[in-house]
């Protein structure tokens, strides 16, 4: 990963904690990770338990942010947020999956969305 892929990717993260703070989430971490792998936020909305991916695009990308989070990420994902679930004792917890996408304009600005319960894994 370049450093300006990897700077993009940190501001994008500290934008996203901001946004989902100003939407009422309490995060709870940050960054993550155990051997399974890593997710970018973990934060309550109300009574519910988000792992938070965020996927953060510059304007000469084409893709949407959204689209970035494959199958096989999702799956990465899932498998991280169940050992989380596991190791905090609340398996019985509600939970979901929210992606949050930056999209960087040209002129500095910035777009942010977000998709509630983005996606549902079987595992």
């Amino acid at each position: 990963m370049t450093f300006k892929r990897k700077k993009l990717g940190k501001e994008g993260e500290e934008a996203a904690v901001k946004f989902l703070r100003s939407k009422g989430y309490k995060i709870i971490e940050k960054n993550f990770s155990n051997y399974l792998g890593e997710i970018d936020i973990i934060a309550k909305d109300k009574d519910t338990i988000c792992f938070v991916e965020v996927k953060t695009r510059s304007s000469d990308q084409y893709d949407s942010p959204f689209e970035a989070v494959s199958q096989k990420k999702q799956v990465k994902i899932a498998r991280v947020a169940m050992s989380y679930l596991q190791q905090i004792d609340k398996m019985e917890a509600k939970s979901r999956f929210d992606v949050v996408g930056i999209d960087h304009e040209k002129e500095g600005e910035e777009r942010i969305s977000i998709v509630k319960d983005a996606f549902e894994v079987q595992l």
